[in-house]
């Protein structure tokens, strides 16, 4: 089930960016397989068994540091269509799975790489983060207030200019394949990747409607009309009519005076609108002003956190929460017409399907008691 059933993908156990691209993959109905490094698991990684980037996935431990490991994970590698580890460039090669053996082994394999800074440039060898990455790009400088900038989860770096690229390279990739009968690596760079997601500022400032300072802009809070607005029990609400139409329908709805839909674009008249906003929001509170505009083309939402989000009529109507084990979190997105994704299985626990995976894999099972008996799975 789903569309991408029949492919197999092995992920070698990372953090952030990587076992999310794994938990995409694995949604959309790949079989993925995590190799945690028996010999040294990773102390930073949550859990795998509490991780909801580990759900659907199978897990294995090998240790690496053995020959005998390695070439384990060379047959699986004989398997598969995708492999894609998150180290510093050079650590898979020394390790003995870099690229070149791996595409000797399988002339078709997809070998994804990701990284924060990318395989090469003077910085592809430094330690860094999601913050220190977007910081670079021009992102981190456009988020924030007047004051200061602020880190925006990791949301922008690791995940949408990390794990949604890696992903989108890796289906290319199995595209590609198809016509050409040979595989290829990814060189993802967070770096690279979120200065693609600047895009359309990059327009925005050519046309004369964007400017590098914050808090000056339509989008990061420089315009009365798009940004939050406190309500009276202390929540808020996100603001956000751009078009005059949709403007005006939320003057209206407000109980604001009419002549402010004439003041939407007069600069002049913003820190006016910003207090009577301000002042006007505060005194409902956030569940009367829903009551009021949820529905409309005011464009005006309450701000929920992650779990009032699970309650909310529109996220159950259309599944966006799914429970596994207990516990809800996003559903499988998007959503497909023929090829539904099915609920993902619970996480794994480190190294705990290896024996099913090796058989499932085609190894005979007296070599997998020998790799047992050996010390090289656990």
């Amino acid at each position: 089930m789903g569309p991408l059933a029949g492919i197999k993908i092995i992920e070698m156990k990372g953090i952030g960016p990587g076992p999310y691209a794994g938990q995409l993959l694995a949604d959309l109905g790949a079989e993925v397989i995590v190799v945690e490094r028996a010999s040294k698991p990773n102390s930073i990684a949550p859990p795998s068994a509490l991780d909801v980037n580990s759900r659907g996935k199978r897990s294995i431990a090998l240790d690496l540091r053995k020959p005998q490991g390695i070439e384990a994970l060379m047959q699986l590698v004989e398997s598969a269509d995708v492999i894609f580890e998150g180290n510093r460039p050079g650590v898979a090669e020394r390790l003995g799975f870099g690229p070149d053996v791996c595409l000797q082994r399988n002339p078709r394999i997809i070998y994804g790489r990701m990284t924060g800074w990318g395989q090469t440039g003077p910085l592809a060898h430094a330690a860094g983060h999601d913050y220190n990455y977007i910081s670079l790009t021009g992102v981190a400088a456009a988020i924030g207030t007047k004051a200061e900038p602020l880190p925006p989860l990791n949301l922008v770096g690791d995940f949408a200019g990390g794990s949604l690229f890696l992903v989108v390279g890796i289906l290319a990739a199995l595209l590609e394949v198809q016509k050409s009968g040979q595989g290829q690596v990814i060189d993802t760079a967070i770096t690279d990747c979120s200065a693609h997601l600047m895009s359309l500022f990059y327009t925005m400032n050519k046309l004369g409607a964007w400017s590098t300072a914050r808090e000056s802009n339509m989008l990061d809070g420089g315009v009365p009309w798009y940004g939050a607005y406190a309500t009276a029990d202390g929540k808020h609400l996100s603001v956000g009519p751009i078009e005059p139409q949709f403007f005006a329908q939320m003057i209206e709805k407000a109980g604001l005076p009419e002549h402010f839909v004439q003041d939407q674009h007069n600069p002049k008249k913003w820190p006016e609108l910003k207090a009577a906003f301000s002042a006007t929001f505060k005194s409902k509170t956030r569940a009367q002003w829903v009551e009021i505009f949820e529905g409309s083309d005011a464009c005006v939402a309450g701000i929920l956190d992650f779990k009032e989000a699970i309650e909310h009529p529109h996220n159950k109507a259309r599944g966006t929460y799914v429970e596994i084990n207990g516990h809800y979190q996003p559903a499988p997105a998007p959503k497909f017409s023929r090829s539904q994704c099915p609920t993902p299985a619970a996480p794994s626990a480190e190294g705990a399907d290896t024996r099913a995976v090796l058989a499932d894999w085609g190894f005979a099972a007296s070599r997998i008691d020998a790799l047992d008996k050996d010390g090289i799975l656990s």
